[in-house]
């Protein structure tokens, strides 16, 4: 029984120890505003199983908006107003939707929601992107908030209006 014990001990200090040490794969993001724009902050994306866990800190957003939010094909912010950063990324030739659909961009993901004072601090689950290797993964892509929310039909793109802020993602 005492070996037992130990045993299942190791074996939770180990797995301790690997989350410490960022066993899980990770990736991050700065977000800089576009031109005329205010909105920055950090994007960070963990591989968790099969899903991604995406913490979001944004601030210099409007008081209480709303803004599309979404991962862009190229991890290119180096136009002043974010147009380089392409479309979303769509590697599966999808229509573009909401969270609701497993039928959507890769880069659909849910809007950003400021608080009082124009912050954003949130942890939302991903269910079609990843931080590894592979068609949908968010690394070497760009993440944008837009200007105005996401209606999450409009095609091809939501109908969110300009990019006020964009980071390129890089493995951490």
């Amino acid at each position: 029984m005492k070996k037992a014990i130990v045993a299942i001990s190791l074996v939770a200090l180990a797995a301790g120890c690997a989350s410490m040490r960022g066993g899980e794969p990770t990736a991050i993001a700065q977000l800089a505003p576009t031109r005329g724009n205010t909105a920055s902050g950090t994007v960070k994306f963990t591989q968790h199983g099969d899903k991604v866990l995406m913490s979001v800190s944004v601030s210099g957003l409007k008081p209480n908006s709303e803004h599309g939010f979404h991962v862009h094909e190229k991890g290119d912010c180096s136009s002043g107003d974010g147009m380089s950063a392409g479309g979303h990324l769509n590697p599966f030739a999808k229509p573009h939707g909401g969270r609701s659909s497993m039928n959507r961009h890769a880069g659909d993901i849910p809007n950003l929601r400021a608080d009082a004072f124009g912050n954003v601090n949130a942890v939302v689950e991903l269910d079609l992107l990843t931080v590894t290797d592979g068609a949908a993964s968010v690394v070497g892509k760009a993440v944008v908030i837009h200007r105005d929310p996401d209606d999450y039909k409009s095609q091809p793109a939501g109908n969110s209006g300009p990019r006020i802020a964009c980071g390129v993602v890089r493995r951490s």
